[in-house]
Parts: structure tokens; C-alpha cells; sequence
């Protein structure tokens, strides 16, 4: 489900909530990925705001921030399971298996 642009990360984690809500389980239990694309800084505040939430599972992309630096990547790989996009077929393999 496209949730519109990086500033509407909101949205998408109200519905993810409500999701959550109504199926009894946490966020990160659903079967959903988040994916951010970096065209603008305030998309930094976002995933800062998503990592803070404890969100996990996001795709972060076409390329990944400047201070994103490959301590930063693995750790953020390893404690939240974010992942770089590569090619759109790529990620929707690993997306839906």
C-alpha cells in the first residue's frame, strides 16, 4: 500500500497501530514494510522518529544518508533490520519471499 511521501510516515504507522490493534499482536509482528526514500532531510527526522518508536523492517533508499556510515548501517541493520534498496525486483523478492 503506497502511503504517499516520507512526511506521511505518520499515516502509515497509524494504520500499522490499528492494524496491530485489531489482529493483537505488535507492529513489528504484522507482515509490513516500510520503505523511506531520501529526497529531502526531513526524511532524517522521520526515520530518527521510527527508529525512536522502535519500528523495524524499513527500506531506506535510493541512497542511504551521508551519515549513515557502515558502524551506523550494521548497527542498524542488526538492532532494527533496516535494509538499502537495490533494484525493485530485488526488494520485492525479499519483500514477499
Amino acid at each position: 500500500m503506497d502511503m504517499g511521501q516520507c512526511n506521511d510516515a505518520y499515516s502509515a504507522i497509524q494504520v500499522a497501530v490499528a492494524l496491530a490493534k485489531a489482529f493483537d499482536c505488535g507492529v513489528n509482528d504484522l507482515p509490513l514494510t516500510l520503505v523511506l526514500s531520501w529526497y529531502e532531510q526531513k526524511a532524517v527526522c522521520i526515520l530518527l522518529t521510527l527508529l525512536s518508536l522502535g519500528i523495524k523492517n524499513i527500506y531506506l533508499g535510493p541512497t542511504l544518508p551521508a551519515f549513515v556510515s557502515k558502524n551506523v548501517l550494521n548497527y542498524l541493520v542488526e538492532n532494527f533490520n533496516i535494509t538499502p534498496t537495490s533494484t525493485p525486483e530485488a526488494d520485492l523478492k525479499k519483500i514477499l519471499g
